[in-house]
C-alpha cells in the first residue's frame, strides 16, 4: 500500500508539474481594449495603464469614473487599456465578458459603451438576482436588455452567432488566463507601463492616478 501511495504521490505531482509548464494561448493581437477609439499603443509613445475589470464587479465599476477624467486630462500621452477578467465568484461575470469579445467582433466601438451599459445595470446580473434563473434565461434578459439597445436590431443575429461559436469563448478564456499569468487576484487590478500598482484591487480617486502619472508624462 505504501509503494502504491508513493506512485500515485509521483504521478500526481509529474501531472501538477506539466500543468503548471503548459503554453497559454497567444492571441493574434494583443489582449485589450485601448479607451477612446485609439489605436493599439506603441512602445514608448505613451504612459500605458492597463485596467483589469469584471463587468459586473461594483468595484470596477466605480473605479471607470476614474480612468476615464485620466484620459481626458491627458490626452494621448496616457492610453487606457483594458482587459476583462472574470471573477468566479461573479455568477454571470464569463457571460458578461463574452459578449463584450462578441461586440467587439461586430465593430469595436460597440464594447466601452456595452461595457459602461453592463457597469450601470450589473446588479440585476450578478449572484442573488439570479439565484432561480437558468443561464439561457440570463443570457437572454443580457442580449435584450443590454446589448441590443447598443448593437441595435439589425445586428442581433450578427451577435448571437459571435457569442455562440468558440471564438468568442476562447477571447475570453484568454483574457482571463492572461491576467492569471500577470499575477491578477481580483478587479481593478491596474498596471502602469507593465508595473502592478500596489493599491490595485479597490477604485483609485483621479488624484492618486495624477500623483502617479504627472512625473511619468513630464519624462517623455
Amino acid at each position: 500500500m505504501e509503494a502504491r501511495s508513493l506512485l500515485v504521490v509521483i504521478v500526481v505531482g509529474c501531472c501538477a508539474c506539466w500543468g503548471c509548464r503548459a503554453q497559454i494561448p497567444i492571441p493574434a493581437r494583443m489582449d485589450g481594449f485601448v479607451y477612446g477609439g485609439k489605436p493599439p499603443p506603441a512602445w514608448g509613445e505613451t504612459v500605458v495603464v492597463e485596467a483589469f475589470l469584471d463587468p459586473v464587479c461594483p468595484d470596477s465599476r466605480d473605479a471607470w469614473p476614474a480612468l476615464k477624467k485620466v484620459v481626458d486630462h491627458y490626452s494621448n500621452r496616457v492610453s487606457v487599456v483594458a482587459h476583462l477578467f472574470p471573477l468566479p465568484y461573479h455568477s454571470y461575470a464569463f457571460i458578461a465578458c463574452q459578449s463584450i469579445h462578441a461586440v467587439n467582433k461586430l465593430n469595436p466601438s460597440f464594447v466601452y459603451p456595452l461595457l459602461e451599459k453592463f457597469f450601470k445595470d450589473q446588479e440585476g446580473y450578478y449572484n442573488r438576482p439570479t439565484y432561480g434563473k437558468s443561464r439561457a434565461t440570463v443570457v437572454d434578459e443580457i442580449t435584450k436588455n443590454l446589448v441590443a439597445p447598443i448593437i441595435g436590431e439589425t445586428n442581433l443575429a450578427a451577435y448571437k452567432a459571435g457569442f455562440n461559436d468558440s471564438q468568442s469563448d476562447m477571447a475570453t478564456r484568454i483574457s482571463f488566463k492572461n491576467g492569471c499569468a500577470r499575477g491578477v487576484t481580483g478587479t481593478p487590478y491596474f498596471f502602469v507601463n507593465g508595473i502592478p500598482i500596489n493599491d490595485s484591487g479597490s477604485p483609485l480617486e483621479y488624484k492618486y492616478w495624477i500623483s502617479i502619472l504627472d512625473p511619468l508624462v513630464g519624462k517623455m
